[in-house]
């Protein structure tokens, strides 16, 4: 069923949840509706959970000289887990840099969130049962059911909160990531006649997941046809079944965009959030997408939703998940939830403003080093209304957009590289290679070291280095 909210039941429910407590002068039974209650809170001494709690623990104190990070899972090196170092930085502790080292501004880890969520050590940790969730589905739902109604419960208050998208009455499935979601997308959206596939299209430059997923799973039902605007404009006249991909912000750009064709769209609102765009209304279309990396910062989760209006549409992505995985993992859906009732905290204020604070800093340290070349600009930025922030406010993106402006460097990628700087080509995106996108999320260690060699590369135009 789409999701309604019923606020009275909401809380009453969780009050009963919480009926665990003992209260004085209690008669015993249920808790009843619009009773109060002098509670007592019972909290049991902890038993199973100390051994956990205390490697946990014991990990997270491991420092890594602050340039690199101990996990639980890391290897173990003579009995003492082994630091996993940050770019350009090794030695067991992490203390170790190599002064010559290249900046890597390449992948699209956002572990700037890192220290938002060291700060909320204790509200996000989680200690699991050995038999916590064994079963493939959630006992006691109506059917067999491999989605969390509570994780369901939490996406619809977010988007509420934040305001990105109308999620009333809509259908959310659940995915490997947004990744898996592209996929059952086109999948759910074409037209399933292998004598006239349906044409999947997106706006150069694009996120090259859509063509690579759309080519490898090889299907007779849909085919990858490029740029959206060419094949328009060379179809005009056809009465062809078309898929469109809308990124909205844009990777690698940051642009807000919108249809060209019309009909069946897939929004890919991985961006769509306050930290990296304003919001100036919630989005409200047939089928969008979301992914919890860009909004916690837990790419490593590898959790995503769809936000779907039409019923037929929702249960073939159903079907193409249950086929594929069975469902999402239970212990990844414990997480997501945990962690989306920290960021609802406060209204979602105190995550947003930290991430938000954060890029916006980045982007002025950025604006101010490239405001000195003639050599690379990067793209432009308008102030837009944001409703969560409530105040008009520039663009913070995930990326720059890097242009080379000299007519003879037409290949951008290698002018950056002979400055120590790697980023992602700019016809991974179609683009041409005047173009390279370099990544902002990373850690405080990779964007500083970023800001260094870009401020070299720029000072190289006026024959003198300056300091950042």
């Amino acid at each position: 069923m789409p999701y309604e909210e019923d606020e009275e039941t909401e809380n009453y429910e969780e009050a009963e949840r919480m009926s665990i407590n003992l209260y004085i002068g209690g008669g015993g039974g249920a808790l009843q509706r619009g009773e109060k209650k002098h509670e007592i809170v019972y909290r049991p001494s902890l038993t199973w959970t100390e051994k956990a709690a205390a490697e946990a623990e014991a990990v997270a104190a491991v420092s890594c000289s602050g340039h690199g990070r101990a996990y639980l899972d890391s290897l173990i090196s003579y009995g003492q887990t082994v630091c996993e170092c940050y770019t350009c930085y090794s030695g067991i502790d992490c203390s170790e840099f190599s002064p010559g080292c290249s900046a890597d501004a390449d992948g699209g880890d956002p572990i700037f969130l890192e220290p938002f969520w060291m700060q909320k050590a204790e509200d996000s940790a989680i200690v699991v049962s050995g038999w916590h969730r064994m079963s493939y589905s959630y006992a006691g739902y109506t059917s067999m059911s491999t989605m969390s109604l509570e994780v369901e419960k939490y996406i619809h208050k977010i988007h509420s909160i934040v305001g990105n998208a109308i999620t009333e009455g809509r259908y959310l499935v659940f995915g490997i990531g947004s990744s898996q979601l592209l996929s059952a997308a086109v999948y759910a959206l074409s037209s399933q006649n292998s004598s006239s596939p349906s044409n999947v299209v997106a706006t150069i430059p694009y996120y090259p997941m859509y063509e690579a997923q759309t080519l490898f799973f090889n299907s007779e039902d849909f085919e990858f046809k490029g740029d959206t605007k060419s094949w328009k404009l060379n179809n005009a006249t056809n009465n062809m079944d078309v898929i469109e991909f809308v990124t909205s912000p844009n990777n690698p750009d940051g642009e807000l965009k919108t249809s060209v064709i019309g009909g069946k769209t897939i929004y890919d609102h991985a961006y769509f959030w306050p930290h990296f765009t304003p919001i100036p209304a919630p989005s409200d279309h047939d089928f969008m997408i979301f992914t919890l990396s860009k909004l916690t910062g837990h790419a490593g989760a590898r959790f995503g939703w769809a936000v779907i209006k039409d019923k037929d549409v929702y249960e073939k992505v159903s079907t193409y998940i249950q086929v594929a995985d069975l469902g999402i993992s239970k212990d990844t859906q414990l997480r997501v939830l945990k962690l989306l009732k920290v960021a609802v905290e406060d209204d979602g204020k105190q995550l947003f403003k930290f991430a938000y604070d954060k890029m916006r800093q980045r982007w002025d340290r950025l604006t101010s080093v490239f405001s000195k070349s003639t050599r690379f600009s990067i793209q432009k930025r308008d102030p837009l209304h944001c409703n969560f922030f409530n105040e008009t406010r520039l663009p913070s993106p995930a990326y720059a957009w890097v242009k080379c402006e000299r007519e003879e460097e037409d290949n951008c990628h290698a002018v950056l590289e002979a400055g120590k700087i790697i980023g992602r080509t700019g016809s991974t995106y179609k683009a041409k290679d005047r173009y390279v996108r370099l990544s902002l999320i990373k850690s405080q260690d990779d964007f500083d070291l970023l800001m260094l060699r870009l401020t070299e590369l720029v000072s190289l135009e006026n024959g003198n280095i300056e300091s950042i």
